[in-house]
């Protein structure tokens, strides 16, 4: 016959603080049950773990009155990965969902109550819940769940999951066939209530209607009459049948009344109210003591004392009058075992047990015997597992005694023995939520390695066995909801890590370069993450369990992470590595391009690189760049401002030039009048045309530099001057730098060298940078950068004309092997620098362009030297 079937909550993705899964597992008017994180993201999912295989019947759902999610999935499964495998969605069969409606028509003051009828087989039940409906008392955007209760069969592993077996047993024909010949229908509401012995009965109270509305107590007593009940009908003993049903009636309502004055006196408690809640709780006493003398002057309940709803463990759920009713199982199949703490249904009330305890146990004593206990256990292995958290810590603690007083020379056998039980302890301990239990464990743990197995001489194998058995387990911790346990469970591997006993092991480096799934916990891998950097900085990565192949790919593997802070972890992992192992790291990275850095997590690596090395980084290259770029734009303004001032110039000479060879035209027409009469030895007046025929550049003069000779002399012979190999054109080897960075139509593929400061190509900068072979410039004002050969030397403009021009000059310049003939320089105010007007030093016409034909005519008489 179905029935209800126990669960413990094997895992959820979250809850609220106060608001645990764990809530579900009990059954209880005041019950608060389970809500999701606070702006969660959606689904949220719940595991269960039933205390046996079963075929499932009914399930039932409790929704809050406004949490509300939209929709909400089933899924089964038989078992669970292995351990430390996240769980897989193909190892759980979908079964169905139902929808929640938005309870706006009661204004969200009632809780909606969904029963879903199915057939599956399977041990493990996951929940995932969906997007909450939204209200305006919702507005946090979480979703809950007050209650679910499962109800169904115990299943051999013969039974095929997910089939309706449509069988008949010789019993059940036999019914069917006597209610046919008796004109029977099994539907008639007068039967109501009597096919309880038919094998797809489901007691009314196994719904989940039934304890959300019952106080605990008085439906422990329900279950127990309706026990009689069937047993009375067997037995044919009809009388005391009918009694027993009218007694279930009357405790009904008064299960009820009691449930709804628990509610009262808890309200009044959460306001402070302690007057109401001192009558409420009073009133309550009456009316129960009053009730249960009813029951025994009517001799239908025994005097043995009756467990009160406080002292309640929080335990798989079962029913005890079910005939295929199995007790929970103390353990559960690894690596899922879990221990439970025995929590109050209250947990407002949980924060003071000591003097509600002491309330109730005054009362009990005056009304009535007195509630069971669970007995002291007799020994310590019976303690451990005991539903009674400070038993189970007692326990610890006397068998952590036992291990310390351990005399020597005790058989190594025995020895062994009673290391490898405490062990299995401490592993059940370890899982404990309670955390005074889990405290005990660490503690016996520690012990253990550091005190009994060293004073007993076991060896390393015994210390191995006691690592390897409990390590992973505390890691699990390491991801608890609880960041006070999270915080214990790491600081403890840390601190045993680096114990002599254990780092000669390397156990624990191992497990925690494991790689992170995908899905697994936030909690769990940002622990792990931060567990792996610390130890890295105590042990390192040689001799100690970690090499440098192990953590790489586990970085690298974390950084593609679902969650950003495990990424940004992985990040600052790397870099520390980096700092340490510079070759090493960059064989497991992809090549630092382009294509690497669109990715953000790459173009952060390799800029933290950047300045470990201490080379400027992208952003301070380009910054520097666009410096270099607005300086570039601000002298060329300089430049053409200064051009325009010495056009004008010129054309004041040229006026000038001009007005004096109109004189001297007329002077030398009178005076070729003149010289008709005077003697004929009379000297001629010079000619002023000193421009003629001359390099403005170099300062050569020669008589075939006419406008098309000097475009020659530009273009291929000028020493001063080079043709840009980029964009062909003709620039002053002094400003070949300059170009190449802000003037050339290839600029965008320079860069500049931060130690030479000469324009290097974009794709060989970084290697040109890190052999740091380059010769490092000086500042402009003690000497100029020849771009050609590399050299320093020294400042000034006549420099640069005896670098490029002289004997032992620059041996990079090509030009100068062209050269077959060259006049001197002109004396102070006969050459170029006269034709300035002033502008000595302004870098003017530094780019002279050359179009298809060779240079523009107009273009040679422009331009100045530097």
């Amino acid at each position: 016959m179905p029935h209800k079937i126990g669960f413990v909550v094997v895992s959820s993705s979250g809850h609220e603080d106060g608001f645990s899964a764990r809530e579900l597992m009990i059954h209880a008017p005041t019950v608060s049950g389970w809500r999701s994180p606070r702006f969660c993201q959606f689904p949220q999912e719940i595991v269960l773990q039933m205390v046996e295989r079963c075929r499932i019947r009914k399930l039932q759902l409790l929704a809050h009155q406004y949490m509300i999610p939209s929709k909400v999935e089933f899924y089964i499964s038989e078992s669970l990965p292995e351990y430390f495998t996240p769980y897989q969605a193909e190892r759980f069969r979908r079964l169905g969902y139902v929808s929640l409606c938005d309870n706006e028509k009661t204004g969200c003051k009632a809780r909606e109550l969904k029963s879903v009828y199915v057939d599956a087989v399977g041990q493990f039940l996951k929940l995932i819940f969906h997007q909450n409906h939204v209200n305006k008392y919702n507005v946090y955007n979480q979703v809950a769940l007050v209650a679910v209760n499962i109800i169904g069969d115990p299943a051999d592993f013969g039974d095929e999951s997910n089939i309706i077996l449509s069988r008949t047993s010789p019993q059940t024909s036999r019914e069917k066939l006597i209610d046919h010949y008796l004109g029977h229908n099994a539907e008639d509401p007068a039967l109501e209530g009597t096919c309880s012995g038919k094998s797809d009965y489901i007691s009314p109270l196994d719904d989940l209607a039934f304890d959300m509305y019952q106080d605990p107590e008085v439906a422990q007593i329900i279950r127990r009459l309706d026990e009689r009940k069937r047993e009375a009908v067997q037995k044919e003993r009809y009388d005391y049948a009918k009694k027993l049903k009218q007694a279930i009636a009357d405790l009904q309502k008064v299960g009820e009344r009691l449930g709804r004055y628990e509610v009262e006196k808890r309200c009044a408690v959460e306001k402070e109210d302690y007057d109401l809640a001192k009558e409420k709780k009073q009133q309550m006493e009456r009316f129960r003591s009053r009730v249960y003398e009813q029951l025994q002057l009517h001799e239908l309940v025994d005097t043995e004392p009756m467990r009160r709803p406080l002292d309640l463990p929080l335990q798989p759920l079962a029913c005890p009058s079910s005939p295929h009713h199995q007790p929970p199982m103390r353990s559960l199949p690894q690596p899922e075992e879990r221990v439970t703490e025995n929590r109050r249904a209250d947990p407002f009330l949980q924060e003071k047990p000591s003097s509600h305890r002491l309330d109730v146990s005054q009362r009990l004593t005056v009304d009535r015997p007195p509630p069971a206990t669970e007995p002291p256990p007799k020994t310590h292995v019976a303690g451990a597992y005991s539903r009674t958290w400070s038993h189970r810590e007692d326990a610890l603690l006397t068998l952590h005694k036992q291990l310390t007083d351990t005399p020597l020379g005790t058989p190594k056998e025995d020895l062994k023995s009673t290391l490898r039980a405490a062990v299995f302890l401490v592993r059940r301990a370890i899982r404990d939520i309670v955390t005074p239990v889990f405290q005990a464990s660490l503690k016996l743990l520690k012990m253990i390695i550091t005190q009994y197995i060293p004073k007993h001489k076991l060896g390393r194998l015994e210390t191995a066995h006691c690592v390897e058995r409990t390590i992973p387990v505390l890691l699990t911790r390491t991801g608890d909801s609880s960041a006070r346990l999270r915080v214990m469970a790491s600081n403890f591997i840390q601190e045993i890590a680096l114990f002599k006993e254990v780092k000669s092991l390397q156990v624990i480096p191992s497990y925690l370069v494991q790689p992170l799934k995908a899905n697994s916990s936030t909690h769990l891998a940002m622990s792990q993450m931060a567990l792996l950097a610390r130890l890295l900085r105590d042990l390192g990565t040689e001799g100690a369990g970690f090499t440098m192949d192990s953590v790489m790919r586990f970085s690298v593997q974390a950084l593609e992470h679902r969650v950003r802070e495990v990424r940004e972890a992985a990040v600052g992992m790397i870099l520390d590595l980096y700092a340490q192992h510079r070759a090493l790291v960059l064989e497991y990275l992809p090549p630092d391009d382009s294509t690497t850095r669109r990715n953000v997590l790459y173009k952060t690596i390799f800029e933290g690189f950047a300045k470990i090395d201490g080379r400027p980084t992208d952003a301070e290259m380009r910054a520097q760049k666009r410096a270099a770029a607005e300086e570039a734009e601000k002298r060329k303004k300089e430049e053409i401002k200064a051009l325009q001032g010495q056009l004008a110039a010129l054309k004041e000479m040229q006026a000038e030039v001009q007005e004096k060879e109109s004189e001297a035209t007329k002077a030398k027409n009178q005076d070729t009048q003149e010289r008709k009469a005077a003697p004929p030895n009379a000297p001629e007046i010079p000619d002023n045309h000193y421009l003629d025929n001359l390099c403005i550049f170099c300062g050569e003069r020669n008589e075939s530099f006419t406008e098309e000779g000097l475009d020659l002399h530009y273009w291929k012979h000028c020493l001063m001057l080079t043709r840009c190999e980029h964009c062909r054109q003709v620039v002053e080897i002094s400003s070949l730098t300059e170009h190449l960075l802000t003037e050339c139509d290839q600029k965008d593929g320079f860069g500049r060298c931060y130690r030479c400061s000469e324009a290097i190509s974009k794709e060989e900068l970084p290697r040109h940078v890190k052999t740091r072979d380059c010769n490092p410039a000086k500042s402009e004002k003690l000497a100029n950068r020849c771009p050609l050969c590399h050299e320093n030397f020294s400042p000034g403009e006549e420099a640069w004309k005896a670098h490029l021009m002289g004997p032992a000059g620059c041996t990079m310049n090509l030009r100068r092997t062209h050269v077959l003939h060259k006049t001197p320089v002109l004396p102070p105010g006969k050459g170029p620098a006269a034709t300035r007007a002033g502008t000595s030093g302004s870098k003017v016409g530094s780019k002279i362009p050359t179009p298809k034909g060779g240079l523009s005519k107009s273009s040679s008489r422009t331009y100045t030297k530097r």
